[in-house]
């Protein structure tokens, strides 16, 4: 099993551990650290999120014009401090399923005069006080570049060419013109853009089928190019692996528009459900997933760059990735009509920062062809951070991403690995209806392991999931050409309890844990507990 990786920030809480429980057999797996082999210099934008007119997450969760946390623009202040010091590095907005019938006009210009709407994706409604204008501002204030989605349901190739203008024109056109009459003289220079969003759903406002999609997102760039050569342009790919369509409609599109985009999207939310058959055991290997996922999507567009003899490489944008399979039908789905509800407000637990720390370590195994990704999404809607009046809260799946974020720098390693494991023979029925049943992964390695190389070389990070859920496991790590010196940081994520969650009563049930620092050498034994989590920070 070819491994490497990465994670991020170190969160003091909980004290020192010292020795966990040990295994009655002691199982090692032994990786080869060789410095001349590189899969990758992982892209800046990486580990981005995602913000969505859906819930809580725009209205109550960034934005609270009143709230005794907002500024004098209506931004809540805590979360703005949230943000900024994670350092998420791209946010794609404003949809999502919410974009198919979005009208980017709406949310722009004077807020008296911005029209009530019926959001028909969320059975919610949309005020449009929050729009183009004040997402680029919020962007500003937390230090991160903007994705812009755009709608490709109820919107045309020629609305989408026009929001292109009035972001990225300086002057002396309708709708640059436009922006600059509304107060905001300099260009914003968005530089990537979905080009719609999961088009092959039947659920989506606008669904059409694969060549009408592709011609129709062809158009769309073409008139897009000519506002701006320079933007980044993202396909929309299929929806997930349990599309009936899956891999056809990705081919389908790609015959149509490849030559005139950069990249296609990826999505895939995972859960401990009916696909894992509710055995902890699968879900914790449920990373190998997107491993397939992203390779079989690089197949077909190395398929068609083959048919079509270009010399154009198209990166994978796997703009909505996460862990979402409890607030999924019902009321978690409906707004019923009012302003912000509470919609798809998942809480998560130990097992899942276990699985999002997998997940991490899957995007930079393959930081070769996956240089844009979003979490989704950022606050209060299945997201590491939520909001109360009051105060914000870090869920348990904020560590490992946080940790992605901090220590995913620098260029991925390609590791040897081998070591014990077990065997996921199969999975069960997918819970998306239509799909198929899905493959299993054959033999699961205990430790999914990853590494990261500093550009200046002084610094080494490893990222662990140990999907053992009841034993410590070893990892022997053997330097080839590089040498060790000290321990920077040594943290895991780990617990008694798979199902310990964080709530605003009981903020740091589940937090980061400082381990005890391994003797460093060409030659390292590191220990690590039982279902956790782990970041090692060496330098060299």
């Amino acid at each position: 099993m070819k491994q490497a990786g990465q994670a991020g920030l170190v969160v003091a809480a909980a004290p020192a551990l010292g020795r966990f429980a040990v295994a009655q057999t002691e199982q090692v797996t032994r990786v080869v650290v060789d410095s001349g082999r590189q899969i990758a210099q992982i892209s800046p934008q990486l580990f981005g999120s995602f913000l969505e007119h859906l819930g809580r997450a725009i209205y109550g969760g960034i934005y609270e014009p009143g709230s005794k946390l907002a500024d004098a623009d209506g931004f809540r202040t805590d979360v703005i401090a949230e943000v900024r010091e994670v350092g998420v590095p791209i946010v794609r907005y404003p949809g999502g399923n919410f974009v198919s019938g979005y009208h980017w006009l709406d949310g722009v210009g004077p807020k008296k005069d911005r029209p009530v709407v019926l959001d028909r994706a969320w059975n919610s409604i949309e005020t449009n006080q929050f729009g183009t204008d004040e997402f680029i501002e919020w962007t500003r204030k937390v230090g991160t570049e903007p994705l812009f989605g755009l709608n490709f349901g109820t919107g045309t190739a020629e609305d989408a060419a026009a929001l292109v203008e009035y972001c990225n024109v300086a002057r002396g056109t309708k709708w640059s013109n436009l922006r600059r009459s509304y107060g905001h003289e300099e260009p914003y220079g968005v530089k990537f853009w979905c080009v719609g969003n999961e088009m092959d759903g039947t659920w989506q406002i606008g669904h059409m089928d694969a060549r009408d999609y592709g011609m129709k997102a062809a158009d769309a760039a073409r008139q897009m190019r000519v506002v701006d050569p320079t933007v980044k342009l993202i396909a929309c790919g299929s929806s997930g692996p349990f599309q009936p369509t899956y891999i056809t409609w990705d081919l389908t599109v790609l015959e149509q528009c490849y030559e005139v985009v950069d990249g296609i999207s990826l999505h895939r939310y995972f859960g401990n459900d009916s696909e894992t058959d509710h055995d902890s055991r699968k879900y914790v290997a449920m990373n190998l997933a997107m491993d397939r996922q992203i390779e079989e999507i690089i197949d077909v567009c190395d398929t068609v760059r083959a048919q079509k003899r270009s010399d154009k490489q198209l990166f994978l944008s796997f703009d909505e990735w996460n862990v979402w399979y409890r607030a999924r039908s019902g009321d978690a789905v409906d707004g019923h009509r009012t302003f912000a509800p509470h919609l798809l407000e998942e809480q998560y637990n130990l097992e899942d920062a276990l699985v999002v720390g997998g997940l991490c370590n899957s995007l930079m195994r393959h930081a070769d062809r996956v240089k844009v990704s979003c979490l989704a999404q950022l606050v209060n809607v299945i997201a590491p951070l939520m909001t109360n009046e009051d105060r914000i809260l870090r869920q348990t799946i904020y560590y490992p991403y946080a940790w992605a974020l901090k220590y995913g720098k620098g260029k991925v390693l390609s590791l040897f690995s081998e070591g014990p494991g077990y065997e996921v023979a199969s999975l069960g029925r997918p819970t998306e209806s239509g799909g198929l049943s899905s493959p299993g992964f054959g033999q699961v390695q205990y430790l999914d392991v990853v590494a990261t190389l500093d550009a200046d070389r002084k610094t080494a990070n490893f990222f662990v999931l140990n999907r053992d859920l009841d034993n410590e496991q070893v990892l022997e790590i053997n330097f080839h050409d590089l040498t060790p010196t000290g321990v920077k940081a040594f943290e895991t994520i780990t617990g008694n309890d798979l199902k310990a969650l964080n709530t605003f009563a009981e903020p740091k049930k589940v937090v980061p844990q400082t381990v005890e620092s391994p003797k460093v050498g060409s030659r390292m034994s590191v220990k690590l507990p039982a279902r956790s989590y782990s970041v090692l920070s060496l330098s060299l």
